[in-house]
This record gives structure tokens, C-alpha cells and sequence, in this order.
């Protein structure tokens, strides 16, 4: 537990894919797919990693002057890189800005997180492809975030980060009846003891049957006395008027 950080220091697809990082299997196949991947990051990338900032969930109109004018109110950039389509040219929604300065990077990194640019709420974070050991980008199964509903999410990371292990005892066994003999033959005396009761309910309910019926009878012969009153009522009344 000392160890432990929200933020992960070097990534494991498998404690990646875990609320709390301490998952011993993994729960979707992209998991695998991660785990058995051996990535390299691109060599043709250059520049200063420490230096770099990921801004993601761009606006897919959003172009690089867009970026450099928002972006160079924190501090001098060097250099800004559009990640586009290689067939369609179009925008994959994400860039990578390097600062000159690490002031300003810190800056940017701070509060530039969660700004709208062209009606879309950004993201930004440290680049983690150079820096991070053992990075496995998410097109290989593995990243940070990810949505809830295509069930690959993914934690240790600035949007979502580990939560704080829970280290409760493991009350399975005990749950479920399967600890010592002595609770187990506990178990079954108390379902013997609940058959009588059942049987005992059967009976009385069975007896309390016919008095409802009963009941029911004594209800109608009670009403039709009603109605026949105030017939006989109704016809002394007409004898009177007349």
C-alpha cells in the first residue's frame, strides 16, 4: 500500500483495466490483446517527449492555427503535429504540442485540461507514448479512459485514475456454506426445522379455508337480508302515499 498512486507509473494492461489496479485476470479481450502486444514507439516522432503535451476529443474541424492560437497564450510552442488520416487527410481528433519551456508546459497541462475549443470539451495530458514504460496505445487494447458502454474502460490515468484498494476478508466460503463441517451441518438442521413450520402453515391455512368460506356465505345472506328490508320499506312508503 505504500506503493500505491492514482496515477500509474509505468503501465501494466492488466492493473490498467482494474478500478483499483489489484484485478488478477482480465475482464475483456482487448486486455489480451494488450498484454500479448509488443509495441515500439514510432521512431519517426521527434522532438522532446518531456516536453509534449496529448490534447484529445478535439473537434474534427479544428485545425492546427486553431491549436497554436489557444495554445501559445501558456507559453512559446515549437512545434504542433495534427494527427490526420493517411488516406482521407481528415483530422483523428488528437495533436501533440511541444513547448520550448517546461513552465509552460506545466501550465497548459493545468488549465488548458477540459477547455472548449470549437464547441468541444478538450483533454490534455503529458505525452505517455515515450514516456511511460510499457505503453500500449488503445488501438492495441490497452490506453487510459475509454467509455462505459463498449465495457473497455481503462484506469491509472489523469481522466480516471485508480481508486483506493478496499482490503476486506474474503467471506465467500462462509457465504455460500462451504467453511467447516459444523456450520455446514448447522445449514441443514435449520432447513429441517423450517420443513415442519411450512407444513404446520399448509394445515392452518387449510383450516382457516372453510371459515372464510363460511365468512363469505354469512356476507351474502347478510346483504340479500339487506335488500329485501328495504324493499318491503319502499313498498310500505308507496302504500302510504297513496
Amino acid at each position: 500500500m505504500n506503493d500505491w498512486a492514482p496515477i500509474a507509473k509505468e503501465y501494466d494492461p492488466l492493473k490498467a483495466g482494474s478500478i483499483d489496479g489489484t484485478d488478477e485476470e482480465p475482464h475483456d479481450r482487448a486486455i489480451w490483446r494488450a498484454m500479448l502486444a509488443r509495441y515500439v514507439p514510432n521512431k519517426g516522432v521527434t522532438g522532446d517527449p518531456h516536453l509534449t503535451l496529448f490534447v484529445a476529443r478535439l473537434n474534427l474541424q479544428t485545425t492546427e492555427e486553431k491549436l497554436k492560437e489557444v495554445f501559445s497564450r501558456y507559453g512559446d510552442i515549437r512545434k504542433i503535429r495534427l494527427v490526420r488520416d493517411l488516406v482521407t487527410g481528415f483530422s483523428k481528433g488528437y495533436a501533440f504540442i511541444e513547448y520550448k519551456e517546461e513552465r509552460a508546459l506545466l501550465k497548459a497541462h493545468r488549465d488548458a485540461n477540459r477547455l472548449v475549443i470549437d464547441q468541444h470539451e478538450i483533454f490534455v495530458d503529458f505525452e505517455l507514448e515515450r514516456t511511460l514504460k510499457g505503453w500500449i496505445p488503445r488501438r492495441l487494447g490497452g490506453g487510459f479512459g475509454g467509455k462505459k458502454e463498449s465495457g473497455q474502460l481503462r484506469f491509472g490515468g489523469r481522466d480516471r485514475p485508480f481508486r483506493k484498494p478496499i482490503n476486506l476478508p474474503n467471506m465467500k466460503n462462509d457465504f455460500y456454506g462451504e467453511g467447516s463441517a459444523e456450520k455446514r451441518n448447522w445449514s441443514r438442521e435449520a432447513t429441517r426445522d423450517w420443513r415442519p413450520r411450512d407444513r404446520d402453515h399448509e394445515r392452518s391455512r387449510d383450516k382457516r379455508w372453510p371459515e372464510r368460506e363460511r365468512s363469505w356465505a354469512w356476507g351474502e345472506s347478510e346483504r340479500e337480508r339487506d335488500s329485501k328490508e328495504e324493499r318491503s320499506r319502499g313498498r310500505e312508503r308507496k302504500d302510504r302515499d297513496r
